[in-house]
This record gives C-alpha cells, structure tokens and sequence, in this order.
C-alpha cells in the first residue's frame, strides 16, 4: 500500500512540474557575454558514430566543443581510457579534443579500429560523444576463378552471375563492355539488386565475349573488374544447319522451334519471403521474372495502397522503392509478372523495425536559483527504447546526490536548483537496432536582463513595407519583453504588430505614422533595462513622368524624359540602359538630371531604353522604345549606296599576317563612312563570309590578323549614311600555315541528365579555330576535394561527353583542352559540375504554424539535410487547403495553394487566410529535379475575427411612427455572431443630423419593428454584426415614416405666405376696405336699417349659412330683433367651419380657411392665402368661431 501511495504522489509531483516547466533558455553567442558568464561544456562536432576510413590516410576523429571555461577533453577507447601520450602516432589538435592518428609513415588502420568516446569537461560538468566506431574500409580483389562461357539457345532465359568480392562499405556495381561503355538494360535485359545481370530472354545480338562486372568501391575511389564472360547464342536457323550438317538425309533431325512461354519468376525464388526494414530507410523490393514474350511486372499492396508521393518504380517497374519507410508501411507486397501466355506472382512481408528516434530531445536549461526546472528526454522505436539517465557522463545511479534532482522515467524534475545543481545530463534511449545520446545542461545562473541591440540603432524601411526591430536580450530567469512607442507611450498590443520570441518588434505594414522612437524594456526579479531604438519609414520612390515611345528619323535628335519623386532623405541615383546593357559608349548619348538624349540618331539606337531610379532603400523602372526610320531625301539630290570597291590586291604576306588594298567606288553624292572587310575559309566554309573588321571611310590599305591552317579569301563592303554597298569581287586566296591550337572550348560545363551520370558538354571551336588538322577534345574530370587522379578521355567531332557510374549529385572538376596533330592548347581553366541531381528524399520535419492574427500565419520547419536534397537546392514549398469554416461546420471544395519559398529558408508567411477555419499544410523541399516527399499534413485553426457586413438591410412598412427592419446574416461571419448593432438618427430638410440611437439585438434575430418615431422625417440607419473579437464592418439604409398632409400643408403655407411683403400689403389694404364697411354699417343700424349684407343674406336663402339653433344644432334665419343684439362668436360661421363660395362678399373667411383666418395684434393676417374652399373636418375641442367684424375691428384698437 506504502509503494502505491508513492507512485501516486510521484505522478502527481510530476504532473505539477510539467505544468509549470520553464523553457529552455540559449545563451546567445554574443562575445563580451560569453566572456563573462559560465557554462557547461556542450559538444558541437564530432564524427559520425560508424566511421569507416581511408586506409591510405590520417584518421582525424573529431571532438570540439565550447564551454566556459574552455573545457579539457579525455578520451575512451572500447570502455578504458585511451593514453594519447603513450601513443607517438596519436595527437591531439591544439584547443581542441580532435585525434590525429599518423598512419601515413608506417601505421596501420587496423590496428586503430575500435570504439572510441570523447569527454569535455569543465569545473560546471562534463559532455560526452556518441560511441564513435572505427572501421578502415576494404576493396578486396576478385577472387581468381574460372569463367565458362555460356552458350543458351534464343529465347531461353539467363543469367551472369557477378558474385563481387565483400568490401567495406559494399562496393556499387555496373556491368560494362571492353570499351567501359555501359551496357544497354531494358525490359528484357537488367541488372539485379545482387549485381547479378539477368536475361529474360536471349536474342542472337546477345551474343558477345565482353559482359564484365565491375565493382567501384568509393571509399577508396577503385574500381574492381570480373574476368569477361562470353555469351553465346544459338539461333533456330543456325541449329537447324548445324544438325542437319552431320545427320544423314534418312535421319530425322531438327531443333525445335522456338516456343513462348508463361512467365516465372528467376528472384525471388518461391511464392512468399519477408523482409524487414527500418525506419526512415529506403526499402527496395525486387522481382526479376523470364519468360517469353517479356513479361512485365505490376506492385500491389494486400489490403492497401502504396504510399503517394514516396512511391518509385525503377529497373524497368521490376524494382519497388518506396523512402522513408514508416510502421504504417509494414505488409504484404505481391509482384505481378504477366505476359500474354499467363502470369505469376510473389508476395513479400515486410516488417518495419525502428532504430530509437526523438520525440521530445532534453534541451539545456538556464535557471536562477531557486527556480523549478524539468529535463524531457522522449523517444519512440520498434521494439520501445530503453531510457537511461547520466550524469557528467557517469549513470546517474552511482552518481553523487543532488537534493534538488528527481528521476521519474524520462524525466528529469529540479526543484529550488542551487548554483551547486549545474551539471551535464545525459539521456540514452536504445535497443537492438540502436541508440540515441543527447547532452543537456542544467546551468544555475543569477543574471539581472541585458539588452545585446546596440543603443539608438537607427532602422529605414519604405512604407508599406514590414519593419523589424530587434531587441537582443539575455538574463536569468529569462526576461519578458515589453515595447514602448515614444518617451511617455504606452505599451504596444494588437493586430498591428507582431512580438517574436527573441524580442524583435515587427510591424507588418509600417506607415509614415510609424516613424519615432521605440523603447523595449527587458524585465526579471532581478533587475530592469531598456534599450531605444528608432525607425524611419521613407516615402518611396517613383517615376512620376515616364519615358514615352518615339519616333525619330536617321539624323535626327530624340530626348527621353524621366523625372522622380522620391523621399527628401535618400539620395537617387538615375542610370539608363538599352536592352538591358549598359548605354553605347558613345559621345552622341547625353545624360542629363531628368533627361537622356540621343543626338545625330542611328539605326543602332533602335531598341528599349529603360530609366532605372535606385535608392538605399528601393529601385524603380521604367522603359520606352525608339523606333528609328528613314530620314525623307531632299527632293534636289538623289542619294544612294556607294558602289563596290574594287581592284582588291593582297601584299605583305606572313603567317599570321597579311595587308589588303582597294580602290573605292563612286559614292553617289554621300560620303563613304567606313569599310567592311569580310573573309572566306575555303577550306572549312567555303561559300560563308564573315566579318573580319571595319576602317574608316579615308582607309584604302589595312594590315589584317590571320589564324593558322585557313584558306583565306577577302571582299570589302563600302558603307555611307543610306547604306551598304554590293560586295567587292573577292580577293586572291592565301592558305596559313598549320599550328597548334590558340585557343580551348568554352561554354563548359558539367551537370547530370541522369541520378548517376555526368554530362560535359562544351562550344566546339569554329574550323578556322582549330589552327590545324585532326581538332580533338581531351576531356578531364575528377571528383572535388577527395584528391583523385584525373580521369580523361580524348573524342572528336562531338560536344558532349557522358561519365557513367557517377555517385548522386556530387561535385566534379572539368577540363575540356584542344589538340590536333601538331600538339596541345594551352592548359584550360576548370570549371565545377555536378553528377545529375535526383528527387530529394526527406521531407522537412518538425513543421510549426504560428497565428500571426485571423488572416496570417507564420510556418516554421526544419531544414533537410543538405545530403538528402540530392541537386541544388532551390528552395521550400508550402501546400495548404482550407479544410472548413468552423462557423459553418460544411465541408467545401478543396482547393490547394501553393507558395514557393527560395533558398535555405526555414520559414515563411501564409497570407490572405480566412478567420475562424480550419487549415492543413505540408512542406516540401525542391530540387532542380522537382519535389521531394511531403511532410505530415499540420492541421491549424485562424481565431475568430471581426464579420462582414449583413448580406442586406431592408426597410419596410412604414407608418407614422414606426418602420421595419430585416437584414441577412453575414456573408462571412468570421467567427461565431453574439449580437447586432442598430444606430440611428433622423435627418431634417437641411441635411442636419439628429441626436443618434444606438440599440444592441440579439443574434439570432433577423428583424426588428423601430417605433416612437416622429411622423414625415428621414432616418438614416447604421447597422453591423459583431462577435468576440470586434464588430464588423456596416450596411447603412435611410427612410423616411409616413407624413401627415393636413398639417404640413398649413405649415407650408404659414411659412411659404403669411412672410410674404405683397401678401401683407394685400392685408392692409382688405383690413382698410373692412374699417369702412363696418362705419357704413354703424350708420346705416343707428337707422334701423337693413345693411347691405343682411339683405344679400337674405336674398340667397341658402340654409347652410343660416344661424344654428341651440337645441337641435339646426340652422335658423336671421331677425331684426337679432340685429340690435351684440355679437357672438361663432354667429356667423357654421359648425363645421365651411362658407360656400355664394357667400358674402364681405365675409372674411373668403381670405383664409378655418379658426386659423385670423389677424395678429399687429393687423397681419395668419396662414396662406388660397382659394380653397373644400369643407376640412373640425377637430376635437378646438374653437369653432369665425373671426366677426367686431372682433376684427376691436383687433385695430
């Protein structure tokens, strides 16, 4: 119960620590800081762990490592301690725990073989190396024997066993003739994995006595040959006479005929074997079948398929490769041979063991004391690896304690670590396949934050460009990072810049804004620092007016223009080129600061003439073309070309000399400009002329150079502004004496067609370059830096030289020298090429993807090794796929991007990403060859961003005070929607903005009924989504409720009249014509008459102005008792506030409508003057009476 208790306990305590696991912290290579901090040692070389060497030289073993202080070095040699000193042939190189072994002047290789250990060691702990094996490679001869010759019969099957002697490593073995030219392989005749060749059917041109087997053991660059075998084949027709030649007519006699058959297969024998392989290495299957016809071979792979893109087929399909091999590739392989007669098949088992390989390697630690710290040393195989812990290279069981270490497994826990706990920690993880060392240090260091950037390091980049900002920094414990914009800015955060881990501050995309001072500040508990840097981000430069086509006459003047905009700061510099060289050197071609001129124009200076604007920082083009045409004569003169010279004569004759004379011809009114000569080699080219040189148009005599072994003919060609003249008659020939070679090939060049050769190819020299009969070509080669012979061969009448057997893509030197019969070119220069290149065969490992923000992500991997990329490394590619919106949780159409990154690079960006989804991506490397293997597919997830805008807003239904609203959800939600955003705010007839609204809906609401709103006014509607992160962009619609005519006409007319000048004239004059009438009407009732409206009122009759009855709301007439009674409001204008248009002239209500006709305190009259006289309802409570002349005249006093 006690042990359980513990285990228990223990994986807790291991668990805690996991979680609070510090991350391992390099000590930066920075010289004044190595100087001062301790270290333990760490190896940093040593040679590989099965080292097989070169007898005939040094064995150098290597062991560096860097430590501080610099660490001494001791060695092992299979398990005890290897005394150099006792040893006068073993040394050690100076400052380092590299041995020499001197076995040059007597020693023995063998005699050194064994395992051997190297152990730096300083006062802070002691590294040590991986069990380096010492093996001395072998090339053993062929063992004598005695090779019979075959003899088989056509179409029968065969085989050339090569048996090559054991060496160390096994040697690589071709079958050639005795011309060392390889012989040809196809489907029927190839070369087995064993070396052995087979013949799935015999032909008669089979036949030959030179098949030889050679063994090239690379190691030692020698090459091992077979003794030949000769083949023999007899065909029917030739057996046939032969019997009948010794048989008797009465005999019965003949071969039989030649009979196809099914196949069978000649390797492996049997229907099944196995095969086991490792991981990571390549696993080649083979089947080699006979038959006849020629069968071919087909791989399937029982119960699956065999792997994309690490799948190869070679030998003609009769070989499976299959690269980096993988437990999911263990199973059975069937080959299949099949001919038209039948077929028959072969399966292998494969199993795939594992060697130890890392899942998680110890890394060193940095700890200041009293800190927790954990080691990790994790790794898988087939069968599982053991793990075993040291310490200062001894098993950390016997080692000394150490209270603040814990063993769990394959970790490794530190708690509250003293400078006491720095050690060198050893993790080997292994079983019968083999083994895996790593070292790690645990180093207890106190060490407040230093900043290693230098101080006010000035940066200058273009906008819109990405600016990096480092900050360098070292400290125990490890410090954090902070940037600060300006002196008194505060911290930097967000989408608008990106932190990387070794403190260096990047903005994506630096404005003119982004110009200042920024400050990092390193913190840890023990201390604080800062350091200031500043960026200065420059306009970029551009042509503002650009060169521009022309067309100009021979003769003539053009000018191109180019004139710059750049950043006050940086100094341009303005060069032009033609067709992209450099301008002619040439007087007539002037450069000014905005300008270049063409002066007295040409027809060479047709062509593309480009301004290039370079800066520190940037470089702009632009291009235009001049087009040059004929000038139009001069109607008065007539010019022409010149007629051909003529008299041509050679004097002065020597070797490599000769002087011609002419006479010129007439030059048609336009003077002679210069002299072509042209030759003729009669011997070489008869019937091509070449140009030879030009003189000026005043030279009728020119000494001309000669090369050796030509047949020479001359013709010269007169030249003035119009143009060329006929060729001259030729001259003499003259034959120069033969000589070596002046000159060797160029254009050389090495570089392979195939994985295993090297094709060397060259310009061959022109006839007349040959100097001499019998040209040849000595071709030389040699691999780089492993100190071979020259290897040559000498060819003639080709430019290509094929080297076969060649290793994959290694470096050669090349020569390729003259000759003919009288002797050598001088010694040529050489030239680096390389054997052909083949796919690559690792794919990166260890692939990353950092989120940058929702749309960018940063993809980090390992480099391959520069061994497996096999050619010239071109670069990386990065495949990647959205996989789903993870806010729409559908699948789509998978479409792959590609993004190529050139170089050795180890990481690059994927812009343009889609928020919120999921992504898969591979890395591949490339090669001149194509793509090597795949990585595992990364899956990753982009967050969450802000949305787009919802797919529509529309507004409808409305009313006096109310509107409807419905939207659509966001095309591209981005993420996961937690509300909507709806502002508001009305708009007058000015255009003037309202106080705004602003309200917040649920998300999963589609629409929304907007009330309490004012009656006839435009709102204007801003509407978004939003999730987590932010919201996103905005749709706005505007309309407008419903309008209440009745009032907004009197409202329109109140403005539009009642402050009008002729409508208040118009009113003063009525309101003078009234004060009248009432006077005329005060007289007339102090008589007791009847006033002149009374009596039309009474002529008409028309019940609807009569006087309305209290009672029962009817009309009544009027009376004279009435007339001396005062009077009332509202007893002359009926309820319903209407007069007909038979009314009295002198009523008011004729000027205005309704209680609104009424005059002001100053006369004016209220409301619109109109005609209307439509009846308008009355509405509740409001005062029904007309204005009466009474009240009108009382309004006056």
């Amino acid at each position: 119960m006690m042990t359980k208790k513990t285990t228990s306990a223990s994986s807790a305590f291991l668990i805690l620590f996991l979680c609070q696991m510090i991350t391992a912290l390099e000590v930066p290579l920075d010289p004044i800081l190595l100087k001062e901090l301790s270290q333990p040692p760490t190896i940093t070389q040593q040679s590989p762990k099965d080292y097989i060497v070169d007898p005939r030289e040094n064995i150098v073993i290597q062991c560096e490592a860097k430590g501080k202080p610099p660490p001494s070095f001791s060695w092992t040699r299979n398990g005890t301690h290897f005394d150099i000193d006792k040893d006068a042939r073993v040394t050690v190189k100076p400052n380092s725990g590299t041995l020499v072994i001197n076995i040059m002047n007597g020693g023995k290789a063998e005699a050194y073989e064994g395992v051997y250990q190297c152990t730096a060691r300083n006062e802070r702990g002691a590294a040590i190396s991986n069990n380096i094996v010492i093996r001395s490679s072998r090339s053993p001869l062929w063992t004598k024997e005695k090779v019979e010759p075959k003899h088989v019969r056509e179409g029968d099957p065969l085989v050339l066993h090569c048996s090559p002697p054991v060496g160390l490593p096994p040697p690589i073995i071709f079958w050639m003739d005795n011309s060392f030219q390889r012989l040809p392989q196809n489907e029927r005749v190839s070369q087995g994995l064993n070396g052995d060749l087979y013949f799935s059917n015999v032909k008669p041109e089979d036949t030959r006595e030179d098949y030889i087997c050679y063994a090239r053991f690379n190691h030692t660059q020698t090459i091992q040959q077979k003794q030949p075998i000769s083949v023999k084949v007899f065909s029917m027709d030739s057996l046939n006479e032969t019997i009948s030649a010794n048989l008797s007519d009465t005999d019965f006699y003949g071969a039989k005929p030649l009979t196809e058959r099914r196949p069978t297969l000649l390797t492996p024998v049997g229907s099944t074997s196995n095969k086991v392989e490792l991981r990571g290495n390549v696993l080649l299957l083979e089947c080699i079948a006979e038959g006849l016809p020629t069968p071919v071979i087909r791989w399937i792979k029982e119960g699956g398929e065999l792997p994309i893109n690490r799948t190869f087929f070679e030998n003609f399909k009769k070989t499976l490769k299959i690269i980096e091999v993988s437990e999911a590739d263990s199973g059975k392989y069937k080959c299949v041979a099949r001919n038209p007669l039948g077929s028959t098949h072969h399966t292998i088992t494969v199993t795939v063991k594992a060697a130890p390989y890392w899942i998680t390697a110890p890394r060193n630690l940095v700890l200041s004391p009293g800190e927790d710290g954990t080691l990790i040393c994790r790794a898988n195989g087939n069968p599982k690896p053991n793990i075993s812990w040291l310490t200062n290279g001894v098993p950390i069981a016997i080692a000394p304690e150490d209270p603040s270490r814990k063993v769990d497994g394959d970790t490794i826990i530190f708690s509250d670590v003293q400078e006491r706990s720095s050690a060198v920690y050893q993790c080997n993880a292994s079983n019968e396949y083999g083994y895996l060392l790593a070292n790690a240090f645990v180093n207890v260091l106190a060490e407040p934050p230093r900043i290693l950037t230098p101080a006010n390091k000035l940066y200058q980049v273009i906008a819109n460009n990405p600016a990096l900002l480092d900050c360098a920094f070292f400290g125990s414990p490890v410090p954090e990072i902070e940037w600060f914009k300006g002196v008194k800015g505060s911290i930097l955060r967000g989408d608008l810049y990106v932190f990387h881990d070794n403190g260096t501050l990047e903005i994506p995309v630096a404005q003119k804004d982004s110009t200042g001072t920024y400050t990092c500040v390193a913190r840890n508990k023990l201390g604080k620092v800062q350091n200031e840097v500043h960026l200065e981000v420059k306009d970029p430069t551009m042509i503002i007016k650009q060169p521009e086509y022309k067309i100009i006459q021979r003769g003539g003047q053009v000018s191109f223009e180019c004139t710059i905009k750049h950043d006050p700061t940086l100094i341009p510099a303005i060069t032009w080129v033609k067709d992209n060289g450099e301008l002619p050197d040439d007087e007539r071609f002037i450069i000014h600061k905005d300008s270049l001129a063409i002066m007295n124009v040409t027809d060479k200076d047709d062509g593309t003439y480009t301004c290039v604007a370079n800066t520190t920082l940037d470089s702009v083009s632009a291009s235009a073309v001049l087009t040059v045409v004929a000038a139009t004569p001069t109607p008065a003169i007539i010019y022409d070309r010149p007629n051909p010279p003529f008299d041509l004569e050679l004097t002065d004759q020597l070797e490599r000399s000769i002087q011609l004379s002419w006479i010129p011809g007439y030059d048609n009114k336009s003077p002679i400009t210069n002299f072509v000569i042209e030759y003729e080699d009669g011997m070489h080219e008869p019937g091509v002329w070449h140009y030879q040189t030009e003189v000026l148009g005043t030279q009728t005599t020119v000494q001309l150079k000669l090369s050796p072994y030509v047949n020479y003919s001359f013709r010269v060609i007169a030249v003035n502004e119009i143009g060329r003249s006929q060729p001259s008659e030729a001259s003499e020939q003259y034959l120069t004496k033969a000589a070596k070679p002046d000159e060797n090939p160029s254009g050389v060049q090495g570089i392979g067609s195939e994985p295993d050769n090297l094709v060397i190819i060259w310009e061959p020299l022109k006839g007349f370059q040959s100097n001499g009969p019998g040209l040849q070509y000595k071709v030389s080669w040699r691999q780089k830096d492993v100190g071979d012979e020259w290897t040559s061969v000498i060819v003639a009448n080709v430019s290509k030289y094929i080297v076969s057997g060649t290793p994959t893509f290694v470096p050669y030197e090349i020569k390729v020298q003259a000759l003919n019969d009288l002797g050598y070119a001088p010694e040529p220069a050489e030239v680096i090429g390389h054997s052909g290149e083949d796919l690559p065969m690792v794919a990166p490992g260890n692939v990353q993807v950092h989120i940058v923000n929702s749309t960018l992500a940063k993809v980090h991997w390992d480099p391959v090794p520069l061994k497996t990329v096999r050619g010239h490394l071109q670069g990386y590619r990065i495949y990647y796929w959205k996989v789903q919106s993870l806010s729409k949780r559908r699948r789509r159409h998978v479409e792959k991007k590609i993004l190529t990154f050139s170089g050795n690079k180890t990481h690059g960006m994927l812009p343009g990403l889609e928020p919120y989804s999921s992504y898969k991506l591979n890395v591949r490397v490339v090669n001149g060859k194509g793509e090597g293997p795949a990585s595992s597919d990364k899956l990753f997830k982009t967050p969450e961003g802000v949305p787009s805008s919802p797919s529509f807003l529309k507004i409808t239904n409305p009313t006096l005070d109310s509107l409807t609203l419905e939207w659509g959800l966001p095309t591209h939600p981005n993420g996961v929607l937690i509300a909507y955003t709806l502002k508001f705010q009305p708009i007058n007839s000015t255009h003037e903005l309202g106080p705004l609204v602003e309200i917040r809906i649920p998300a999963n609401e589609t629409s929304l009924i907007l009330s309490n709103l004012n009656y006839s006014t435009r709102y204007k509607f801003y509407f978004y989504a939003q999730t987590s992160v932010g919201a996103g962009s905005q749709i706005t619609e505007e309309a407008v409720t419903i309008m209440d005519e009745g009032k907004m006409a009197m409202a329109s007319r109140q403005v539009d009249i009642a402050t009008q000048g002729w409508f208040i004239g118009l009113m003063c004059a009525v309101a003078l014509l009234i004060l009248i009438l009432l006077i005329v009407c005060f007289i007339r009732r102090n008589k007791g008459g009847k006033y002149p409206v009374k009596e039309k009122e009474d002529a008409h009759a028309d019940p609807e102005i009569q006087p309305m009855k209290e009672d029962d709301g009817t009309f009544g007439e009027y009376s004279d008792a009435e007339d001396h009674k005062p009077l009332k409001k509202g007893s002359r204008t009926p309820s319903d506030r209407t007069v007909k248009k038979e009314d009295s002239d002198d009523s008011l209500v004729d000027y205005g409508e309704g209680v609104n006709g009424q005059f002001n305190e100053d006369g004016s009259f209220i409301g619109q003057y109109s005609g209307k006289k439509e009846k308008e309802p009355a509405e509740g409570n409001e005062s029904s009476e007309a204005p009466s002349p009474v009240n009108a005249m009382n309004s006056f006093v």
